[in-house]
């Protein structure tokens, strides 16, 4: 366990089949994920371990099948784990009463879903005031919570509407309304804009950015594409069949890939969009006589013009102007049009 973490979970599995405790007990609890298909079980979750920072937003991402939301339902125990340990905010959830959890799921995690299960015969004010409702919160309080989250999620004027009367974008807004109602301290979110059309998706994409710029919140985003995961995620856990098979920055998983599966997912990304200098320089000592310089943290696309007019190689720099390393024409044109297979970070 992480004691900084928000969430932490260590070797998280969720077997179905019967009696999945005691076949992990008769292996250890670490079976191989062939003994597991062979006695018959379904490894929805197979070890899984993973920290979940403060103010971070961590992407779960694989093909439909790979465990994404069952673990997710794991870390909030909406579903029961069969065997490993889940911690948030220091608390042992599986080891909380029924009660502690309900307490924990109002007041503490908010949840948005693909389907969005509104009330179709309350507003759009009251669908995103009900958990306070459940909660017992005076109706005073409620009402100016509502008129809050309506500005915060671009909804002023409409929350004596209808879900019936909104816009599937609209009514999704509503959803991440009514999750952020109790203030949650984490929150989750599954899939909550695939069910759009592809712009309404990129502007439902452009909203969840901007709250997250005004509200800082601890975020767990599931997904199965990769080019929504790059452009929301700090980092990206991506699973296979039930595992983690590799977390990281979005640039760690196109330049160093763990797996085949992971490097598919890669392939045909805007490479320029992701890969930084810092993530494609090279040796220290090329820099010494440049005079130009470009941060450690700039994406590729902002400064390729500027390499691939230079002479010489380009200082790269951090954030206190430190020499960190170089870059040069070549190292820019295999970074960005160079073999997506070929390990890119690895002259730097």
């Amino acid at each position: 366990m992480n004691s900084e973490a928000v969430i932490s979970c260590r070797d998280v599995w969720k077997l179905y089949g019967p009696d999945p405790e005691k076949f992990l007990q008769r292996h250890d609890d670490s079976p191989t994920v062939d003994a597991v298909k062979e006695a018959g079980y379904i490894p929805a979750v197979v070890a899984a371990s993973l920290d979940v920072m403060p103010g971070e937003i961590l992407v779960l991402m694989g093909l439909s099948g790979s465990g994404k939301s069952t673990l997710v339902r794991c870390l909030s125990r909406l579903i029961e784990p069969t065997a490993g340990s889940v911690h948030f905010a220091g608390i042992d959830l599986l080891a909380a009463s029924s009660r502690e959890l309900i307490d924990i799921r109002r007041h503490h995690m908010g949840m948005v879903f693909q389907h969005f299960a509104l009330f179709p015969h309350r507003t759009v004010a009251e669908n995103i005031v009900f958990p306070l409702e459940v909660q017992g919160v005076d109706s005073t309080t409620r009402r100016a919570r509502a008129e809050e989250i309506l500005a915060l999620v671009g909804l002023e004027g409409r929350g004596g509407y209808y879900p019936r009367e909104l816009s599937g974008g609209q009514q999704q807004r509503v959803g991440i309304g009514r999750s952020l109602a109790v203030e949650p301290d984490v929150w989750f979110l599954d899939e909550p804009f695939s069910a759009l059309d592809p712009l309404i998706r990129r502007e439902m994409q452009d909203e969840f950015l901007r709250l997250q710029s005004v509200l800082h919140k601890t975020i767990v985003f599931i997904t199965h594409d990769f080019s929504e995961a790059i452009r929301l995620a700090d980092r990206i856990a991506i699973l296979y069949e039930g595992q983690i098979v590799q977390i990281g920055r979005a640039e760690d998983l196109v330049t160093q890939p763990a797996t085949d599966y992971v490097r598919a997912f890669a392939r045909d990304v805007q490479r320029d969009r992701i890969l930084t200098a810092g993530s494609v320089m090279g040796d220290i000592a090329d820099a010494n006589a440049a005079a130009s310089t470009v941060r450690a943290d700039a994406v590729l696309r902002d400064i390729a013009a500027e390499v691939l007019s230079a002479s010489a190689p380009l200082r790269v720099i951090d954030g206190d102007g430190t020499t960190v390393g170089s870059l040069n024409r070549d190292a820019m044109i295999d970074a960005i049009w160079g073999s997506a297979t070929s390990g890119v970070g690895d002259s730097g």
